[in-house]
């Protein structure tokens, strides 16, 4: 009885696995995230490297920190998501070259986000824990640490990331043509501006926010049988 109903439901013995059209909300939720991570990040912690550790004795900025790096690990499972409702949408049109491209910058660019956000939570932890404030030294390292990895490495990759989802996007038609003008224009600011203002970095999420939109809005993906049929 139970194996007759599974045999005529969706998940049929020997059926494709399909992706709901609501996964595309892994998107919006990432790009919500990683921009309140962000903003939270560059308003509480001071920008300059001269700023010394006096910020930490202030229990509301660094609370702020706290719960900006405690998102971050919830971005980065959305983002996954993301991954693979893009990976969904592009279907059998998918190039080894820029999917390997594609798939390898994506997950750079959260173990990148993860790492940076660890070693921030170590110096939050040590300061709200500890007697006394971390060292100059110390707490120039962890800057450096978690600058370098966001700022130079983990944008990069977005960089790559998102060029790689243009060229696809230009070749498959999967996106709004206006999408892919945009992403070229997020990727260049991301590879060069980025050393220029912090806040280059909200581009990349607020990309994807509209990215995830317009999946939304155009509806599911047609197969190739599908689309011939029509």
């Amino acid at each position: 009885m139970a194996e007759d109903i599974l045999s005529q439901g969706p998940l049929r013995a020997g059926s494709p696995l399909r992706t709901p059209r609501a996964a595309a909300v892994a998107g919006i939720v990432f790009s919500l995230l990683m921009i309140t991570a962000l903003t939270l990040l560059r308003i509480s912690a001071p920008s300059h490297p001269g700023a010394g550790s006096q910020w930490l004795t202030d229990s509301g900025r660094r609370a702020a920190v706290a719960v900006a790096l405690n998102l971050v690990p919830f971005a980065g499972i959305a983002f996954l998501w993301f991954i693979g409702v893009l990976r969904d949408r592009i279907g059998d049109r998918e190039d080894r070259f820029f999917a390997t491209v594609f798939l390898g910058s994506g997950l750079l660019f959260v173990a990148m986000m993860f790492v940076a956000a660890a070693v921030g939570g170590a110096l939050i932890a040590a300061a709200a824990l500890g007697s006394q404030l971390p060292g100059e030294s110390t707490l120039a390292l962890s800057r450096n640490i978690t600058n370098g990895l966001l700022n130079v490495y983990a944008m990069r990759m977005a960089a790559v990331f998102t060029l790689t989802t243009v060229t696809i996007a230009r070749h498959t038609q999967i996106v709004s043509r206006w999408l892919t003008i945009a992403g070229l224009v997020c990727a260049l600011a991301l590879l060069i501006g980025i050393g220029v203002s912090p806040w280059v970095e909200l581009l990349f999420p607020a990309w994807i926010l509209a990215l995830s939109l317009d999946f939304l809005l155009a509806g599911p993906r047609l197969t190739p049988a599908a689309s011939s049929q029509r």
